[in-house]
């Protein structure tokens, strides 16, 4: 039987914690490229309405170019709109900037939001759906959505 030394043993379990912190920082959130989408959420539909809201804790940029948030699909709705907070109204745009080097929060007390219109079912604290997401450089990424109750700002 070979065993292996405590010194080597000592340092496979120290990168093993330390992998294994590296994938816990990073359980719900995703990497594309030069973007990293950190908490995707949605917040519990009223009921009896076609429409609910998805977020992001924080969208960061580490790249040296811009890029934007084109739009985006999901099985749980028939379109996702980009919608910007003006005044006491919600607007739907075209497109999310994202500046080279920035960090953008998409939270429900912010000033942008994904508008999933059409829902087929309503959505439930607890529930998971999949996001599609596409940026004009950086390409498309599915991120798992969570439906919780938003903490107070």
């Amino acid at each position: 039987m070979h065993t292996l030394p405590r010194r080597h043993l000592i340092q496979a379990t120290g990168g093993s914690l330390a992998l294994l912190a590296c994938g816990l920082s990073l359980a719900h959130g995703s990497q594309l490229g030069d973007l990293t989408l950190d908490h995707p959420y949605a917040i519990p539909s009223a009921p009896g309405t076609l429409e609910g809201f998805a977020y992001l804790r924080l969208l960061r940029n580490g790249g040296r170019q811009a890029d934007r948030l084109l739009g985006g699909h999901t099985p749980v709705a028939s379109a996702v709109l980009i919608q910007q907070r003006q005044a006491q109204t919600w607007r739907t745009v075209d497109a999310l900037p994202i500046a080279a080097q920035s960090e953008l929060p998409l939270r429900h007390d912010g000033a942008w939001r994904l508008s999933l219109q059409g829902l087929k079912a309503p959505l439930q604290a607890g529930d998971r759906f999949p996001l599609t997401l596409r940026f004009e450089r950086s390409g498309s990424i599915e991120l798992r959505v969570w439906v919780q109750q938003p903490r107070q700002a």
